[in-house]
Order: structure tokens, then sequence, then C-alpha cells
């Protein structure tokens, strides 16, 4: 079969590289999947640099999250097992961690549902308790995983604010349903956050970017607002002021959703239930902004490395020259 290998850490277009190997023999508790459509996560890039905090033996083959075949049939959302992951036309997963793929979703869509929706649902509803009526703040808005946040926060009924990098991620903003979008190059955040709020801030802030979009967060929180930690992908890791959290009362809450996985898995089940649920009603549907074929997966996870892209590429091994084979 084919599938990407990082044999040297490096920049994704460097250190992936596409070779022919064997199909992986599945452990105990473990089964084979045919991949159907491999999303990409910034992780993914973190890992061919060596720098998440996963790192599996060289050689590896990226891709955390897909949507695959099962051999007897059935359509899944799996996280495979690494160092057999989803990058490739055959990937290894934990039978137990297994969910059913939404009948409402196609392959790649589905593939999206997972990791990012899944971070979403748990950041914002077990850690921040987003309630109606209240005001969402969504950093990245058009990205991957803020994507998710900004369909997840209108299905529970809030306002929600999402800023982004540019014009045309403004626009996926928009699209996406954000109330209102502030273009962080070319407008001032807090100002404009104080704006539309009426001076009172956001009573949730989702933040997988951290560095200057964290610090904006503490100035534009409201009392008892809360601000939801969920990565670092501007490189830079702010620390947090706790004095300044004292005095304006509000909450910083980590989220690390891989670690329900282990110490709650019901729970992980359970937030399924609901996303397949809001996916059938039609309240969210991920963002799939390009579909490449398996020989385009390099370039395509070199690009959301450099933060040029919006929503998720979906890698998929039966396309072949841009057509379903």
């Amino acid at each position: 079969m084919q599938a990407w290998q990082v044999h040297q850490n490096g920049e994704p277009v460097t250190a992936m590289r596409l070779q022919e190997v064997d199909r992986p023999t599945p452990g105990d508790g473990q089964v084979l999947l045919k991949v159907r459509a491999a999303n990409i996560n910034f992780p993914d890039a973190l890992m061919c640099r060596g720098h998440y905090q996963v790192r599996p033996p060289l050689p590896f083959t990226p891709g955390v999250e897909i949507c695959g075949e099962t051999e007897d049939g059935r359509r899944v959302i799996a996280t495979p097992a690494l160092p057999y992951g989803g990058f490739a036309e055959y990937a290894v997963a934990d039978a137990a961690a297994l969910l059913p793929a939404p009948d409402a979703l196609d392959d790649a869509e589905a593939a999206a549902l997972h990791i990012g929706y899944q971070t979403g649902w748990f950041g914002l509803h077990r850690r921040a308790r987003l309630e109606a009526g209240e005001t969402l703040l969504v950093h990245a808005a058009a990205g991957g995983v803020g994507s998710a946040a900004v369909q997840l926060g209108k299905a529970a009924g809030a306002t929600v604010i999402g800023v982004v990098g540019d014009a045309d991620k403004a626009a996926v903003a928009r699209g996406l349903g954000c109330d209102v979008v502030i273009d962080r190059r070319s407008e001032d955040v807090i100002g404009a956050v104080k704006e539309a709020t009426g001076g009172r801030g956001a009573d949730v802030i989702y933040d997988p970017v951290g560095g200057e979009a964290y610090t904006q967060s503490t100035k534009v929180v409201a009392f008892e607002g809360r601000i939801v930690v969920v990565g670092f992908a501007s490189g830079s890791i702010p620390s947090a002021a706790l004095n300044h959290a004292l005095v304006k009362n509000y909450g910083i809450l980590g989220l690390h959703w891989g670690l329900y996985n282990t110490k709650n898995p019901k729970l992980v089940l359970h937030c399924h239930e609901q996303l397949t649920g809001l996916a059938a009603r039609g309240a969210i549907k991920p963002l799939v902004s390009e579909r490449v074929p398996l020989s385009g997966a390099a370039a395509a996870v070199q690009r959301v490395a450099d933060g040029v892209t919006t929503g998720r590429i979906a890698v998929m091994p039966a396309l072949q020259n841009g057509a379903a084979a």
C-alpha cells in the first residue's frame, strides 16, 4: 500500500515521503481500517517537526483523524494508533474507540466531526458551561478548530464573535454564522469586541492560538467570564497573570480533549451522540475547504502549518486527478 512516512523531523513538505509499505498488522484490541478520508490537523504538522507532546517513533505515518471502513464494511470515525496514521491507504485503530460515522455527513465531513468538534463541545459545554444568550468569542474562527466552535456556539444559542486573519477568512467566518467578525490585521480587536458587547466583554473566549490572542482575551473577558485554552497555534505559550484573573473575576480553563479518552471515555461517546444529533438536524456541518488525493498530502499539511487554510483539508486516498476512483 501507499503511505506517507516521516523518517526525520522537519517541515512537513520535506519530512514526509510517499512510499510503498506493507499494510500494518493490528495488535491486540486493534482493527485494520481502509482509509476513506483523513483530515489534516495542526498536530500533524507539529509531529512532523517533532514539536508535539506525542512523539511517535520514526518512521511514522501522520494523520490523527480519519473516516475509515472496517473489514466487515462498517463506516467509522477513528483516531489511528500511531505510528500507523491516516495519511495512507490503510491505518490501525483501537477497536474500543471506534465511533459510527453519521449518515448525514460524507466521508470527509465525518472525519472532521471528531477531534475539532469534540474539542469544541467539551470546551464550550463541559468546561465553560456556555449558556444560551451569552457572548462567545472565537479566535481563528475560520480555521479547523475555530470553525467547529463557531457552529457549536450558534447551535447553543450564543452570540458569536469571530476573530480572523484576513478578508477571505472574514468571509468564511460570516458564512459559518458569526454575528460579528473582526479582522485582527486591520482592526483593533480589543476596541471592536468592547464596541460589539457594549463594553461588557465576552462571557466565553475560545482560544486555540495563544500568544497575543490570549493577551487580548484577558482585556475583553466579561465579569465571571471564562477563557478556554485549547492550544498555541501561534507558537507562543503565554504566562497567565493570576492576579489579573483574581481582580477581574474570570476563569482560565485548560482543555486537553485527549485525556477524556482514558479518564472518561463514556463522555466521548456521549459527546459523539450529541454531535451526530446536531449534524442530523443540520445545526452543524464541518467545513471541508479542500479535498486532495493521497499524493497531495504533504503539501496540504504544509499549508495548514503555514496558517493559510480555512476549515479542514481532507486527504482522500480514493481520489485520482481530482475525481473519485
